[in-house]
């Protein structure tokens, strides 16, 4: 930033008697351009100090002499939208807040000032993606509305509490049904059209801590447990843990971390899940992101029947994120590609891949929903005995092929003070040449959930 100096000043006497017609506007130009200077660190500071203490109409008045200059510095500029977003101006406080943004990309406040401007503007998929470029909170509810609640809130702690340390919390119940569609496979097991009621719950939370040069820890866990009301069906719990080191650097994201999941799959048996993996996003533009990342994996079963599952997974995924409607919806889409090895299954290792799209909408100013579908590809390496995919009274030597579908949608009903009702239904298929591998659901459920 270039600082202008100040002229010696000289009487009027002496510059007639140099005969310097020129200095007296000369003088009333550089005074100007000082007083038009808009990096005067003074006001700077004190505007800094008026806005921590919120008033922000005071140091409006403080910042507004600077605003007519064509390049304000970054600081100036990002004051001067925290200053239009405390007066409840939200379309002047994005204007200069991506002014600010513009002259210093790697600005962490101001790319949460500017998500609280998206979001006060309604513009709710531009407000995720300007949030994500600072915070990394996993385990947020599916519908887009829900996950920039969660992150206005933290930013509104960090900018305006001056807290280093911001998180979220949630807790869930509700009931639902879980319906086995007929297939092959559940026809030869003796299991098509079960139905059973069930009641679930579920907590946890996330935290974000930030460190110095943009860095922060971050780390989530989450419960979830699942009770069947009909004897002899096994009730699920699973227990999901994340802890990571990102850092933010002009539009962009990136992570590094490690994972773990315990899940009880009945008859006294668990699966355990660990890993590593890293994760990079940027945000092209205010509608744009794309993301890349990675992970290493090890689905490990400990005992019991199912011990031969166990294998590890090495995959990759890239994506999209694109805001529509102005920002009332956004379309998001990921790919991934692995390798599933170091398994004791008579199948043998297979090569996965697969794709996964989310559509969130808002309807009204209490009603949201989203859409969603996953696919997945496996195709594993060992020609081994199998049931023939026609007759089950004949065998065929076949290497196993499977697809594995999931489509979903929910509605969400904001009831206010964080409260939200949420009913959602999933359908579930997996599709093999191997019969017995056949399976299909469809579940249905009614969540109460409540955010803090």
């Amino acid at each position: 930033m270039r600082h202008l100096t100040r002229p010696q000043e000289q009487s009027p006497t002496a510059a007639k008697g140099r005969n310097w017609p020129w200095i007296v506007p000369a003088l009333a130009l550089a005074q100007a351009a000082w007083a038009a200077q808009p990096t005067n660190g003074a006001d700077l500071a004190v505007a800094e100090t008026l806005i921590a203490q919120q008033r922000y109409d005071d140091a409006y008045g403080v910042l507004s002499p600077h605003a007519t200059g064509e390049t304000p510095s970054a600081q100036l500029a990002y004051l001067l939208g925290r200053a239009a977003l405390g007066r409840g101006q939200a379309e002047q406080a994005r204007e200069w807040l991506t002014r600010s943004l513009d002259l210093q990309p790697d600005f962490v406040d101001a790319h949460l000032a500017l998500g609280l401007a998206y979001y006060r503007l309604g513009m709710f998929a531009e407000a995720r993606l300007s949030f994500e470029t600072v915070f990394r909170f996993d385990n947020l509810p599916p519908d887009l509305e829900s996950q920039v609640r969660i992150y206005s809130q933290a930013a509104t702690q960090h900018l305006e509490g001056g807290q280093r340390l911001v998180g979220f919390g949630y807790a869930v119940m509700g009931i639902g049904q879980y319906r086995v569609n007929p297939t092959k496979g559940t026809n030869a097991l003796g299991g098509n059209d079960r139905r059973d009621t069930f009641y679930n719950a579920r907590v946890g939370g996330g935290l974000n801590y930030e460190l110095p040069d943009n860095y922060a820890l971050d780390g989530s866990v989450d419960y979830r447990f699942r009770y069947y009301d009909i004897p002899d069906t096994r009730n699920d719990s699973d227990l999901r843990w994340r802890a990571s080191i990102s850092r933010a650097e002009n539009e962009a994201n990136v992570a590094a971390g490690l994972f773990g999941r315990v899940s009880y799959r009945g008859e006294s048996t668990y699966r355990n899940d660990y890993g590593l993996f890293v994760d990079y996003r940027y945000r092209l533009d205010a509608d744009n992101q794309i993301s890349a990342g990675g992970e290493l994996r090890r689905r490990r079963y400990p005992e019991g029947r199912l011990r031969q599952r166990t294998f590890s997974t090495a995959v990759a995924n890239v994506g999209w994120v694109h805001a529509l409607a102005d920002g009332q919806a956004s379309f998001s889409l990921k790919a991934h590609a692995g390798y599933n090895f170091a398994t004791a299954r008579p199948d043998g290792d297979s090569m996965v891949y697969g794709l996964t799209g989310n559509l969130d909408f808002t309807l009204t100013e209490t009603v949201s929903g989203f859409v969603f579908g996953w696919w997945e590809h496996d195709s594993f390496d060992a020609e081994r005995i199998h049931f023939h995919p026609d007759a089950l009274d004949q065998t065929v030597s076949l290497r196993r092929q499977d697809n594995l579908y999931e489509v979903g949608a929910g509605l969400v009903w904001d009831l206010g003070q964080g409260w939200s009702l949420r009913p959602e239904i999933l359908f579930t298929r997996d599709q093999s040449n191997a019969v017995a591998i056949n399976y299909s659901a469809t579940e249905a459920w009614v969540n109460l959930r409540v955010d803090f």
